[in-house]
């Protein structure tokens, strides 16, 4: 008999494979007391796992994917530094010496505490740091009770791969399951804006979240089909049910295939609307994947790559080499993000104050204004850079108009240094805002006197807009990119750009997914960047479409007044290119 349950879909694709149940941080911990003379070798157990689990952790951040998103690094790098500090290395230690007790209960006794203590801060953003804790604590105690998670070398070549069950999963988990050929992922908890989901999506893995009592509904070894665009497990299929979904997974090949034929095509709508297709990319090598799907430059060059896990940072030399990398290996332009540090992102490897609230705090551009010296060398280097292809800077979280004309006279300031020194630089550089936070939005048309261009980072301009932290599970429900509020602000923003004679471009995810193609068309963009992964899907929905009747349609839908009928509207305008 089959079993249907249904969650959150949150990467495409069908896998068919057999369950294999993990544990997460619902870990069942052995409590009990050891001799005096066992407690060094305790301690010593302790310590081996501890090592251990940084090993693990150091091994699979080189293993990183170049295309997944820099918070992936830096949530690895988080744990990192935890394993490192003493409130739960020496601590626990100590623990083991004065109850006499086993590693396992010593460590749990510390996480305890820990937790209760990030539970009773007053900021929500600090209160879900907890997770980390419980993270952090869940690798080392499966290192203890060897239970790590590996999945058996399969014996026969036709055997089912595994399909991964948990309650949930970390990236670093999704890495090192990744590496072991798992076909698909199910987790308890999670939403579609989690960093697993990105990273599952960056990795194309099937996978679903949110679906409560998977492991306790589904047996391991059994077969399952898993369908991470439907959000749909089916248990115990059939044969006429496998031949369906193994008839999806030649039709998805065959989709994939066909959507490669365009990738030297101009992205040119129905009504002879051209549209720019974009990359955003991490490192200087990864514009090796935009050109493989024929993007036309790259909008979003993250630079935060330089700074991170190390402790010294990054010299103009240095810098320099990295910008020219990417630029001569991009035919087209690439617009370089100045470095957008704080939050969940932190400087080298000791964070240093932590902010009350660090994803309001001094982070982005506010940070390079106060940290002057660590802008000019960053500047400095993409000024020089400029000399050797169309380099365009963008600033991060811009709120107001001071902070760009402070930018550009250090921008003046550093020109003239370069003339005295004889170094070459584009004298007409173009320098941009992301539109990232509602004010900017808001003042989009004062902004744009002092931008060349603008940028859509619809990832936190949604989460700001709406006062939810996007990766905070308990909240996603909240994310809502067709929030009317959220739609004004980004018509808002190409209205002003267009006004004034400026690009306007969208580098958030929202330019990557196809369901909100014609919505954007609608509402005037008509350049996208996004993950390579995603320009060939995006650019056949484009081809697809009459820019100039999505755009009465969506001026018709963003004047209704009831809500049900403009969310309708919405959604139905959203599937209308989807292929």
């Amino acid at each position: 008999m089959s079993l249907w349950l249904a969650a959150i879909g949150v990467s495409r694709g069908v896998a068919i494979g057999a369950v294999h149940r993990v544990h997460g941080t619902d870990l069942d911990i052995p409590e009990y007391s050891i001799s005096a003379d066992s407690i060094e070798a305790e301690v010593a157990r302790f310590q081996s796992a501890l090592q251990d689990a940084r090993d693990q952790l150091a091994d699979i951040r080189e293993q990183i994917p170049a295309n997944a998103p820099s918070e992936i690094g830096a949530f690895i790098e988080t744990h990192l530094l935890m394993m490192q500090d003493s409130a739960l290395t020496d601590t626990v230690c100590s623990l083991i010496h004065e109850h006499s007790c086993n590693a396992e209960a010593a460590l749990k006794m510390q996480a305890e505490h820990l937790t209760a203590v990030f539970d009773q801060m007053d900021d929500s953003y600090l209160r879900t740091r907890r997770d980390d804790v419980a993270h952090v604590t869940a690798r080392i105690q499966r290192i203890l009770l060897k239970q790590e998670r590996t999945i058996e070398t399969r014996e026969a070549e036709d055997a089912p791969p595994p399909v991964i069950v948990a309650d949930e999963l970390t990236p670093a988990d999704i890495i090192l399951l990744h590496q072991q050929g798992v076909a698909a992922f199910v987790t308890e908890h999670g939403g579609p804006l989690s960093h697993s989901a990105i990273l599952a999506r960056s990795l194309r893995i099937p996978a679903i979240v949110g679906m409560h009592n998977a492991r306790r509904l589904l047996v391991d070894d059994e077969t399952v089909v898993v369908d991470g665009e439907a959000g749909h497990v089916l248990a115990g299929p059939d044969e006429s049910a496998l031949e369906f979904y193994r008839h999806r997974q030649k039709r998805d090949a065959r989709y994939r295939r066909m959507l490669g034929m365009l990738r030297d095509e101009p992205a040119i709508s129905t009504d002879g609307v051209r549209v720019h297709m974009l990359a955003n990319v991490e490192l200087p090598d990864d514009s090796a994947d935009a050109a493989e799907v024929g993007a036309e430059g790259v909008g979003l060059y993250r630079t935060e790559f330089l700074y991170m896990n190390r402790d010294e940072m990054p010299g103009e030399e240095e810098q320099l080499a990295a910008y020219r990398r990417v630029l001569r290996s991009v035919d087209g332009p690439v617009t370089i993000r100045t470095l957008d540090l704080g939050a969940d992102k932190t400087i080298g490897r000791n964070t240093g104050k932590t902010s009350s609230n660090p994803a309001l705090g001094l982070r982005a551009i506010r940070l390079c204004l106060k940290e002057t010296d660590l802008f000019r060398t960053q500047l400095r280097a993409l000024l020089r850079a400029s000399a050797e292809g169309d380099l365009r800077i963008m600033l991060p979280m811009v709120s107001n108009i001071q902070e760009m004309r402070q930018t550009r006279h250090l921008i003046d300031e550093l020109k003239t240094e370069l003339r005295r020194e004889g170094l070459d630089f584009d004298s007409q550089l173009q320098v941009g805002a992301m539109i990232e936070v509602p004010a900017a939005a808001l003042a989009a048309p004062l902004l744009a006197q002092y931008c060349d261009f603008f940028s859509l980072g619809t990832n936190d301009l949604i989460q700001y807009t709406l006062a939810m932290d996007r990766i905070d599970d308990e909240i996603n429900y909240l994310y809502d990119p067709l929030h009317p509020a959220v739609l004004q602000l980004i018509r808002m923003t190409i209205g002003a750009g267009n006004a004034a004679g400026i690009s306007v471009s969208m580098c958030g995810e929202m330019a990557s997914d196809k369901r909100y193609t014609a919505l954007l068309l609608g509402l005037g963009l008509t350049e996208f960047s996004m993950h390579p992964a995603s320009v060939l899907e995006v650019k056949r929905a484009i081809m697809n479409a009459d820019v100039d009747a999505l755009k009465t349609r969506t001026r018709e839908i963003l004047a209704f007044t009831d809500a049900q009928a403009y969310r309708e509207a919405l959604e139905t305008l959203s599937q209308q290119l989807v292929g």
